[in-house]
């Protein structure tokens, strides 16, 4: 195949622009510093624990379970939804579907407040749903716009817009909150921002990615079982790719690190370092900026030194991460910890995404194997979110959310050993092959 054109590929990565905003305010900044405000150790009301659902949660354990469960609901729909999007060919309606249901959902988040938690928490998990349900349609278009020589170019490009776009309405927001200070209007504000903003430039890759043509035409084919019919032969694909087998596992253990920490990050540094909301805005953007640049640099490091390699690499530097974070305790500490985190998370977002693309078989079914590779991913949040969550409760007393930290950093020296193994592997058989 040959690469789609300039228009085509920018549009494409104008997705990542307009959907980047809601991961960086929502899941990152502006929600979490305003339910921590609300619900918090320090709050006027819940003194950091909520009622919910007939149990009284830590508030930030409560956030991290409405996570891993939205995460859950993605995994069950995601072999319906890649099944209609192959059988039918019309991944990008279910992409506009899943844009919109998200878009709206942080929208409605204006309305969050001490008397609407409950609210709150529940547009907090359909905001995800709609996020990831778009993603698996965004991602599976990969494959069939860019050669293998251009996927990392590609994929970069789309993470180096996300960052870009949402710093942009990154920094409108904390103008707001300059402008209008012990305030929640310009937090609700942003959230509806939010929205606006993530509808309004999606109708760019709307208008230019193409619509998708049926993979299977056999009317025979059951829309509703298809899709875990197509995992399990996805499954049974991999028996004979070893090379990506063993990724997915790796892939599967640092994820889940990387996913956790980033969701976690600014209830951190607001619970446990005691950070003020300027700060935590600020240390954000720190991490967005920095983020463009390891997207780029990962990027052009792959290209010289091979994927695996560089992904290693970048394993053992958040493994770094982890253990400098499990003892700091400074403002000072927090921000050299945001840019560290900033430059390993842009390029290990990047190059697994391109990475998984370069070692999936050439197939029609493209979301079919990008649904397993997005199954695999939400498995893995769901995994790190819970035990995140249960270990602060669990040992709220001796250590709380350093405990947690300390359990991610497990998460990565696992992945790290099988990436090891992942590489071996692959030099194995490229040695077989060119003998």
């Amino acid at each position: 195949m040959q690469t789609a054109s300039k228009k085509v590929i920018n549009g494409w990565a104008m997705y990542d622009w307009a959907n980047s905003v809601y991961n960086l305010v929502i899941t990152t900044t502006f929600f979490p510093v305003m339910f921590n405000l609300i619900t918090g150790p320090d709050s006027k009301v819940f003194k950091g624990n909520i009622p919910f659902l007939g149990r009284t949660f830590v508030n930030t354990a409560l956030k991290d379970y409405a996570l891993a469960f939205a995460y859950l609901i993605i995994v069950l729909l995601f072999p319906v939804l890649s099944s209609i999007a192959d059988l039918k060919g019309n991944k990008k309606n279910m992409m506009r579907f899943f844009c919109y249901m998200g878009a709206v959902s942080c929208s409605l988040l204006f309305f969050f407040d001490e008397n609407h938690v409950t609210l709150g928490v529940v547009c907090f998990a359909l905001a995800a749903i709609g996020f990831y349900g778009s993603l698996i349609f965004y991602n599976s278009y990969l494959p069939e716009i860019a050669e293998e020589k251009d996927m990392d170019r590609v994929s970069a490009k789309g993470f180096s817009l996300g960052y870009i776009g949402s710093v942009i309405l990154q920094l409108i927001g904390f103008g707001l909150v300059v402008m209008m200070p012990n305030s929640y209007l310009p937090l609700k504000i942003t959230f509806l921002l939010v929205g606006v903003w993530w509808i309004g430039w999606a109708q760019i890759p709307f208008s230019r990615l193409p619509k998708g043509t049926p993979a299977v035409v056999d009317p025979s084919k059951n829309i509703l079982t298809n899709g875990f019919i197509e995992l399990r032969k996805v499954m049974k694909q991999l028996a004979s790719m070893p090379v990506l087998k063993r990724f997915l596992f790796a892939f599967f253990f640092y994820n889940m690190g990387v996913q956790t920490i980033m969701l976690a990050a600014t209830d951190f540094g607001s619970k446990v370092l005691k950070l003020d909301s300027t700060t935590l805005i600020i240390t954000v953007v720190i991490i967005q900026l920095v983020a463009i640049v390891g997207a780029v640099l990962m990027s052009r490091l792959s290209a010289k030194y091979g994927n695996l390699q560089v992904l290693l690499l970048t394993v053992f530097l958040w493994i770094g991460v982890c253990a400098y974070g499990y003892f700091m305790t400074t403002k000072m500490e927090f921000f050299v910890l945001a840019s560290a985190v900033g430059l390993v998370m842009g390029g290990i977002q990047s190059l697994s995404r391109s990475t998984y693309a370069k070692l999936m078989p050439e197939t029609r079914d493209t979301t079919s194997f990008f649904s397993f590779y997005d199954i695999t991913e939400k498995i893995a949040i769901v995994i790190g979110l819970f035990m995140f969550g249960f270990i602060e409760e669990q040992t709220m007393g001796v250590g709380g959310m350093r405990n947690s930290v300390l359990a991610v950093l497990g998460c990565f020296v696992v992945g790290a050993v099988i990436l090891m193994f992942t590489l071996n592997k692959q030099k194995r058989i490229n040695a077989v092959g060119s003998v």
